[in-house]
Parts: C-alpha cells; structure tokens; sequence
C-alpha cells in the first residue's frame, strides 16, 4: 500500500507526479526545486537555491513524519559542478550527523533554469 505524501509548505509538483510517496516504511521524496511554495518565486546563486531546496524536502518530511535524520540517501542535481563546495557547505548545514548516501550530477539544465534540484528516500 502506498500514501501519496502533499506539504502546503513545498511547491506543488510541476507535472504529473507527487511530492512524495510513502510504501513500506520508505518515503521517496521527488526532486525539490529551489521555489519558495509561499511566493512561486526561485532563489537566486547557488547557496540560496540549495538551502531552499532542502528546506522544501523538511516540509514534506515533517508533513510525513519524519525528519532530515531519517534520510537514507540523496540525489543532487547541479546545473554546473562548479557549484559543488558551495552546495556543500549549505548541504552541510541541514546533514549534520549520520549522513545519507549521496549521489551528485552535473545535468545540462534543470526546469525552469535552476541551478539545483535534490530529492531523498527517507526510511524509519
């Protein structure tokens, strides 16, 4: 059984998938673009993008019931990986311990221009 997973506090997905899903005590949270859900507006530079991406994947953690410690990997997508240290410090800031697995791509674009896009699978 599966339960489709929707934060008010994250955007809304740009297509024809959810936020997040849930199956079998694993949540696998779709990519998160840098978009403030408050204002639809995108941050601007590559520390601003990345920490509004991961704070659009705590809201929808938290709206199921987990937390940044749950997260057992990660995918970042980098429109240039030129911007990896800077991503990283700011990633840094929200992984403090028990870090997940990471995989992390230079893509040739990401929608509508970001420089970062980054989903998780959390597990309890």
């Amino acid at each position: 059984m599966k339960k489709i997973i929707a934060s008010p506090g994250a955007p809304k997905a740009v297509g024809p998938y959810s936020q997040a899903v849930e199956a079998g005590g694993t949540l696998y949270v779709s990519g998160q673009l840098p978009i403030d859900a408050s204002t639809g507006r995108m941050a601007e530079g590559i520390e601003a993008q990345t920490r509004q991406s991961l704070v659009n994947l705590g809201h929808i953690l938290r709206e199921a019931g987990y937390g940044y410690g749950d997260v057992a990997k990660t995918t970042v997508l980098l429109q240039s990986i030129d911007d990896f240290a800077a991503m990283n410090a700011v990633y840094a800031e929200f992984f403090t311990a028990d870090m997940p697995a990471r995989m992390c791509y230079e893509v040739a674009a990401l929608p509508m221009g970001a420089l970062v896009e980054i989903d998780a699978v959390a597990v309890k």
